[in-house]
């Protein structure tokens, strides 16, 4: 992953979502080429030299202060995650020798309580995650509803995999297109707060190679919070349920996140996990596309 191209896309695209007259000053220059701030109208409104934001956006600026990229955030209207974001990019730019990655750690063990707390979510579908979106571990009622997300090839336990090249998650996911943008931010959130090891980065080139969808959501460059929202699914023997996705981060973990799906009591929805806890609990349901 090459960590100066990163940080130069997101910064254009940011620069190309406003016009200088959202900004309340006259645009630099005659007929614009491409819409967008320009990087002198940027520069000047953050309070620095053209060629300073110029070698900031190139990644040949390694040692800009927090001040500095505060200046450029506010211009940039970034929010809170976006602002972070950008800080994480340029510490991840300063640390890499360059764009070949380094090896990964492999993923800390989920801890004996937390799988005891997986299993006594009685009705409650829900898994640990580990970076890049691999999972952990997975209680009954989580492998019912989205097969073997916890077992099988190494490569598979994995959630971006799963969306992309898994060709029954677009049966499984009734907005699959709202599932893989959702999928494709928190991904690039992993990358910029852990920086590109190889799995990661393989993991990112196989994405990149096999799936054209993934290059079209790469390429928005979107950075947001994804730690909680609904979930559609069309399930082979559930039928429809809409269900609540919550995040939370497991305590002395931080590179583990417990994600847990829930319906609301008396609904559709919340009878058919019953009548999955019921029949298939203990049973590991096949993964939807058979695999």
């Amino acid at each position: 992953m090459d960590f100066r191209a990163e940080l130069a896309s997101f910064l254009k695209s940011r620069r190309a979502r406003l016009r200088p007259e959202d900004l309340g000053v006259r645009p630099f220059g005659g007929r614009r080429r491409v819409p967008g701030l320009r990087r002198e109208e940027l520069a000047e409104l953050a309070g620095v030299s053209m060629d300073y934001y110029t070698r900031l956006e190139q990644g040949r600026t390694q040692n800009v202060s927090d001040g500095v990229l505060d200046a450029v955030a506010r211009v940039l209207r970034l929010d809170a995650t976006e602002r972070a974001h950008l800080g994480n990019l340029v510490r991840a730019l300063r640390h890499s020798s360059g764009p070949g990655a380094r090896p990964g750690p492999d993923p800390r063990p989920v801890r004996e309580g937390v799988r005891v707390l997986l299993r006594a979510l009685d009705g409650v579908p829900a898994y640990v995650l580990g970076p890049r979106l691999d999972v952990l571990a997975a209680n009954p009622l989580a492998r019912a509803l989205f097969g073997d997300v916890d077992a099988g090839p190494a490569d598979r336990r994995n959630v971006a995999w799963r969306i992309f090249l898994d060709p029954g998650a677009r049966e499984l996911y009734a907005d699959w297109e709202e599932a893989a943008r959702d999928t494709v931010v928190a991904l690039r959130l992993d990358l910029g707060r852990h920086a590109c090891d190889d799995r990661l980065c393989g993991l990112l080139g196989e994405l990149s190679v096999r799936s054209e969808d993934f290059r079209r959501l790469w390429a928005e460059h979107q950075v947001r919070e994804t730690t909680h929202g609904t979930l559609r699914l069309r399930h082979p023997r559930a039928g429809d349920l809409l269900l609540h996705r919550e995040e939370l981060q497991v305590a002395g973990a931080p590179d583990q996140t417990l994600v847990t799906y829930a319906a609301e009591p008396g609904t559709p929805s919340a009878d058919a996990l019953t009548l999955l806890t019921m029949t298939n609990t203990e049973q590991t349901a096949p993964s939807p596309s058979g695999v």
